[in-house]
């Protein structure tokens, strides 16, 4: 069981810059009084008052020595946690406090009644506009309604929730809006394998309006999961104002934008090449399409082909074109043979002297008789000194070829079906097959020919589809098309304006390099999931129509405005409407999220109040998916930039530093490790999904290595601080688990640092009205206090700076170095029956002070366990604050400014430190004597602090302050601090003084080697003149500390051998 008292817990590993160097573990004090603890504790009910007696017991004068050394263990709950309270209800903290902290009871009932009293709405000015203090709103990015929320999504809750707190509590009007994405693809994607696995069915089995009713309910479902889940992570979302894309004014918002843009000429229709998955059947960004690089040859299998083929990829095949009329041929290579069945030229360079003879002539293609491939000069597409210099063109397939297509007016010949089979574009002997076996056949038949000449490794990059891995073919298509161009050119300049800050840095430099390379964005998908397009091909009796001519097709914001349109067209002549049957793309309606989810086109109140937003916090990884677009299409559709900073968070990665993926196994559910999970629940898990059996058994080997014993019950707070801790502004977090376990220890520290110094505060106790100094402080109480408005202030600058490291790594310190191993233990012979009423009075207000606004410091990263004490703590007169989220967070504040104290206090707690390290070398744990040497003017200081040194010092009997050397017991261990302070342990007949003797020897040799090399370097010529003021001052006083270093050692040595 964990004690009552704050224990010492080790730190949790990789928290930076925390442990004091050379600093032994600090210890409870060794002079309290059974008598009074038990006064203390016999305030609370029976059985906790025998667990706190207990617990003081063990560290008493006389008693048998506590354990400190070993790791802070956290309590073992005898019982499952069962939550008594209703829903929205307040919980009843009447009852004493637990024996430790326990997440999911802590945890329990905050949540709901947070929500329930709207303390998650905005709250207003009394002119029912933002607040004097400033206005705060941060549009949560929406998670996909794909699946439940991963470790990822938990850093965003963890970061974003911090910074609403925090400005909450900074007294802003504070607006946090969650909300839910249809994901096009993904989703369609997901639940399409969920049916054909289920029953064997495809989505045209079922028909277009009742495969999406099944959509809807997946929606339904995941949507529910991931609120459930957005709940536990503590986000303080305003519900009310919960979002999803594909709602009726969020769809409203999705065709006023397509119809105003291709109203304004940005948005347009256009047969062009497009990516092409096969797999999905649908066209995709750039964005959404990985480059799998190759070094040469490589068998690859690709999703719709049998399990057991693989076809040849990172080779390129040259083979020979005849010259139609002669026996000259020319020679050429591809990557994809496959592709030359739709190759409609053969380009060359115009100045290469090989082939200007061939300029304006044909070749003929072996395996469509009637095409001719006419030779065309292209200086752009070719390079004449690689390869023959001769390159093939398709341009309806290639990026490439497109563009030398366009330049030379070529024909554009499509071979490629939906389905990723040839037309009859590509031969008969062709016709039907699926691409890649037509890959293997063409080969073939060039070498049937004779016109085959070779194949040889070649390194490449494949273009993979991201959602279904397939590999992406570029065909072309009609879609619709936006302009990015002029709103990428408008992005640039008001960010460069100081519009748009990005952070960090390195973001923001490729944001720049995007946009000035940005292309025209396909907005079309084959899908059936998302926003319809509201546009509608115009057919016309009677009339032969192309529905790639844009001249065809009218858009509405309604069937009767597109109807009044078409009649502008169409004339007298009858029509009928066919609305597109392509869906938008998923960014297409994402990036109107800051706007359209305070309802716009509308000019609600909220767009008054809430637009354009504060912060748009998101991970690197979608800044030009989703930014991007959102950056352009606010500028263009609000006329502002949609919010005045972009902060980017890194990318969670395994403990091994790889990218968490389902099939390896290591995707961290965030609830799981809130809860605890057991491995084979894990395994359990991945049945759930898409994964087939050699996946689900590679993913199994992947978490009994990474978990063999499950995932340990962390609790939310733990995990919170843990995400926040880990993010300084760096590309990558490699999570480790045992990392969120040690934040967990130190919310048990919190908990039983609190409930131990609330036996400090009378049961009447009402902390004074004010927390300003009342100027009776101790120096203890003022360094506290002084450290307290350090955290503050640093708290603040970082979480400004974005720093999340930084701002955690200062309320950790805080709350374990100096609150809980210095004050709580420093204050005790403050408040034992010794005390003065006055002394007593001054360090339980100053206790409640540290106490209530480290809790404060602490909410934004952990704000379930802060409450839940924060609540049992008293209340000043006349503070009416109902939860610790509305309650003011510490900032600077001048009264707490102590600089001259924590001077003070800081020398003194070195005589500490210099203490426990005598202590230790001499290995006296009990009846420690020690003897602060120190000058006159010093000596008052120290001797005010001497129940201080005893109560911070392990088995610490006395201290006491002399003036003279000669004072100064012999037998002592000795330590110089400085020139002027000296500590002195009295170790005799403790130690084995020949031992000690040696070891004197040879520190006196060392310190009077580094008293030579100072004194060698202060006599050199010129030193006087050309040394900095502060350089030689700094060398005198090194020089003084150790002469009197060496003065006190040489005594030291004398009274040993005297001893002997």
């Amino acid at each position: 069981m964990a004690s009552s008292e704050p224990t010492n817990s080790s730190q949790p590993e990789g928290q930076p810059g925390l442990q004091p160097s050379g600093e032994a573990p600090l210890t409870k004090s060794a002079a309290k009084k059974d008598a009074k603890r038990a006064e203390k504790a016999a305030k609370f009910a029976a059985k906790t008052a025998a667990k706190v007696t207990s617990a003081g017991a063990a560290s008493a004068p006389g008693k048998k020595k506590e354990k400190t050394q070993e790791p802070e263990k956290t309590v073992e709950q005898s019982t499952t946690f069962v939550n008594t309270t209703p829903k929205g209800e307040k919980k009843d903290l009447s009852q004493p406090m637990a024996a430790g902290y326990d997440p999911i009871a802590v945890e329990a009932s905050w949540y709901d009644w947070w929500n329930k009293q709207g303390f998650f709405s905005p709250q207003m000015g009394p002119d029912g506009k933002g607040k004097p203090e400033g206005t705060f709103v941060l549009p949560c990015p929406p998670p996909n309604v794909t699946g439940s929320l991963h470790i990822g999504h938990g850093l965003t809750v963890a970061i974003q929730d911090a910074l609403v707190r925090w400005n909450r509590m900074l007294g802003k009007t504070v607006l946090f809006v969650p909300g839910f994405d249809h994901a096009g693809i993904s989703t369609q994607s997901v639940v399409e394998k969920r049916l054909y696995k289920a029953t064997g069915q495809t989505r045209h089995d079922l028909g277009r309006d009742v495969f999406l009713t099944k959509v809807w309910d997946w929606k339904n479902e995941y949507q529910e999961r991931i609120t459930s889940q957005m709940h536990r992570l503590g986000g303080s979302y305003d519900w009310d104002r919960v979002a999803f894309t594909m709602s009726d004014d969020l769809s409203r918002a999705v065709v006023e934008t397509f119809c105003r843009l291709h109203e304004d000429g940005i948005l347009y229709r256009a047969n062009r090449l497009v990516n092409w998955c096969v797999r999905l059947n649908t066209t995709l960004s750039n964005l959404e399409v990985d480059q799998k690089k190759l070094e040469g040859r490589t068998m690859m299998h690709v999703p719709g082909y049998d399990a057991k083929e693989k076809f040849e990829f990172g080779v390129i095949t040259s083979f020979v074109y005849k010259i139609e009329d002669s026996d000259e041929q020319i020679i050429v290579a591809t990557t994809r043979p496959e592709t030359m069945l739709g190759d409609t030229a053969i380009a060359v360079h115009p100045d290469d002297k090989r082939y200007k003879h061939l300029h304006g002539k044909f070749a003929v293609h072996p395996f469509v008789a009637s095409r001719r491939l006419p030779i065309v000069a292209d200086s752009i597409a070719v390079d004449m000194e690689f390869g023959t210099g001769a390159v093939k063109i398709t341009p309806a397939h290639d990026p490439n070829d497109y563009d030398v297509g366009i330049r030379h007016n070529l024909e554009f010949i499509n071979i490629l079906n939906d389905d990723g089979t040839f037309n009859e574009n590509a031969g008969e002997r062709f016709k039907g097959m699926k691409r890649f076996h037509a890959r293997v056949a063409v080969v073939e038949a060039l070498k049937e020919l004779g016109h085959y000449i070779e194949t040889k490794d070649n390194p490449m990059n494949v273009p993979i589809c991201s959602k279904s891995g397939d590999v992406v073919e570029p065909v072309m298509k009609p879609q619709w098309w936006v302009n990015c161009k002029p709103l990428a050119d408008e992005a640039i300049q008001r960010t460069k304006a100081g519009e748009l800050v990005i952070q960090p840095k390195q973001s923001e430099n490729e944001w720049y390099r995007w946009l000035e390379g940005i292309q025209d964005w396909c907005v079309s998908r084959q899908l059936w999931w998302g926003h319809r397009c509201p546009a509608y091909f115009i057919r016309m009796e009677g009339k032969s129509q192309d529905t790639a001519d844009s001249k065809n097709w009218v858009v509405g914001r309604s069937l009767e405005e597109a109807t009044e349109r078409a009649k502008a067209i169409a004339g007298d002549t009858p029509f009928t409407l066919e609305q597109d049957g392509d869906v938008l793309d998923t960014w297409f309606s994402s990036g109107l999220w800051p706007f359209s989810i305070l309802g716009w086109p509308k000019q609600t109140e909220d767009m008054k109040n809430f637009y354009p937003t504060t912060i748009l916090e998101t991970g690197w990884d979608i800044l030009f998916f989703w930014v991007a677009r959102m950056v352009m299409l606010g500028n263009k559709l609000t006329g502002q930039m949609p919010f005045k900073e972009v902060f980017c968070h890194a990318m969670i990665r395994d403990a091994h530093g790889r990218k968490m993926s389902k099939s390896l196994g290591n995707v961290i559910d965030p609830v799981d490790v809130i809860e605890g999970v057991s491995l084979e629940t894990l395994h359990a898990k991945l049945l759930e999904g898409n994964l087939d059996e050699k996946e689900v058994l590679k993913a199994k080997q992947g978490q009994k290595k990474d978990f063999p014993k499950g995932i340990p019950q962390c609790g939310v707070d733990a995990l919170r601080f843990a995400l926040c801790a880990y993010s300084s502004g760096g590309r990558d977090i490699n999570l480790d688990i045992s990392r969120v376990e040690g934040y967990r220890k130190f919310c048990n520290k919190l908990w039983n640092a609190t409930k131990f110094a609330m036996l400090k505060l009378d049961s009447d106790f009402v902390p004074e009205a004010s927390s300003k100094p009342s100027g009776q402080e101790t120096l203890v109480e003022k360094w506290i206090l002084h450290k307290l408005n350090l955290a503050a202030t640093e708290t603040n600058k970082q979480l400004t700076e974005r720093n999340f490291m930084a701002a955690t790594t200062a309320v950790y310190n805080f709350w374990l170095y100096e609150l809980c191993d210095v004050y709580i233990e420093a204050m005790k012979p403050m408040t034992d029956e010794s005390a003065s009423p006055e002394m007593k009075r001054s360090a339980q207000n100053t206790l409640y002070t540290c106490l209530d606004g480290g809790l404060r410091l602490l909410h934004p990263f952990m704000p379930f366990v802060t409450e839940e004490l924060w609540q049992r703590l008293p209340r000043r007169t006349e503070d009416p604050t109902p939860s610790i989220m509305l309650a003011s967070y510490p900032t600077n504040d001048a009264s707490f400014d102590f600089a001259e104290a924590e001077k003070t206090f800081d020398l003194v707690f070195s005589v500490i430190r210099t203490t426990r390290s005598l202590a230790a070398q001499y290995n006296i744990q009990s009846n420690v004597q020690v003897h602060v040497l120190t000058s006159p003017a010093d000596a008052a200081v120290f001797e005010s602090q001497c129940p201080t040194i005893v109560a911070l010092t392990k088995g610490c009997k006395s201290a006491s302050v002399v003036t003279d050397i000669k004072d100064v017991p012999a037998g002592c261990g000795s330590a110089i601090i400085n020139a002027d302070i000296s500590v002195h342990v009295l170790v005799k007949g403790m130690v084995d003084l020949d031992v000690e003797i040696t070891k004197m020897t040879k520190k006196l040799d060392l310190v009077k080697l580094n008293v030579d090399k100072i004194k060698k370097l202060t006599s050199v010529p010129n030193y006087e003149t050309v040394t900095p003021d502060n350089v030689k001052a700094a060398n005198v006083e090194k020089l003084r500390t150790l002469e009197a270093e060496e003065t006190t050692l040489l005594q030291s040595k004398e009274v040993f051998e005297s001893l002997r």
